[in-house]
């Protein structure tokens, strides 16, 4: 039997070089947690303006600010799998005034958490103050946050993204940060490693981080759990674990 594990949750990008005698199975299980908190780490940045802040403090002026809060926002994730449930779960002690799941079916989820088709997500837009991309990169999300998308969300409103950077038109995107109208948080984008230059770097209300987000010394040590399990398995010719393919 031929077999590929990968170290990571998606899988999308190894699918047109996989042969078709060739199973797959990913990382499921291993990085949802080290994602979910790095998205709650990049909203809370974002919110309470602590790029601001550290500027303040290089130039030794205390400065207060008044920043906005992840308590009382309303706050709508895009994707439920693993790594949205993970995140929905982190927000919960935050108190934010509602949260909604964004999937392919209605459901309810979570204790509660109400989940919207993704056809009806342009009706939360307006009244969210928050909106989390954590969606798989498909065919069907590929420029899902367009100019149309972007143009629903409230003015103020934060973007985080910690999905796949092709899920976000980049240039319209760039076009809402420099008006100040929209603020990012990114730990993907597209292009993917950004270039030296590129127009993001310096947008406006944006913070970016390098694909990081699983990133842990914690996750190192899931993966690899995983990995030599998923070896003793094959060797033993049972079924390995999260076959994706």
């Amino acid at each position: 039997m031929k077999h590929v594990h990968l170290l990571s949750i998606g899988y999308e990008w190894v699918l047109d070089h996989l042969p078709e005698d060739v199973a797959l199975s990913n990382s499921k299980g291993a990085v949802e947690d080290s994602t979910a908190e790095h998205c709650l780490a990049l909203i809370l940045a974002s919110l309470r303006e602590l790029p601001r802040a550290y500027q303040l403090q290089t130039e030794e002026s205390w400065s207060r600010l008044w920043t906005s809060s992840l308590h009382g926002s309303n706050v709508v994730v895009l994707g439920v799998g693993g790594v949205g449930t993970a995140i929905i779960e982190r927000l919960k002690p935050f108190k934010p005034a509602k949260i909604t799941g964004v999937a392919s079916t209605a459901r309810t989820i979570n204790g509660g958490i109400d989940v919207v088709s993704i056809e009806n997500v342009h009706q939360l837009l307006p009244s969210a103050e928050i909106v989390i991309c954590a969606l798989p990169h498909t065919p069907q999300t590929q420029g899902l946050i367009g100019k149309e998308f972007m143009d629903r969300m409230r003015d103020g409103a934060l973007l985080v993204n910690v999905g796949r950077g092709p899920i976000i038109a980049t240039a319209a995107l760039i076009k809402e940060l420099e008006t100040g109208r929209l603020r990012a948080a990114l730990d993907v984008t597209d292009p993917e490693p950004l270039p030296v230059g590129h127009a993001l770097w310096n947008a406006p209300g944006c913070i970016i981080t390098p694909h990081m987000a699983g990133d842990t010394g914690q996750f190192v040590e899931l993966v690899s759990e995983l990995a030599t399990r998923q070896v003793q398995l094959l060797s033993s010719g049972q079924t390995p674990l999260n076959l994706v393919r």
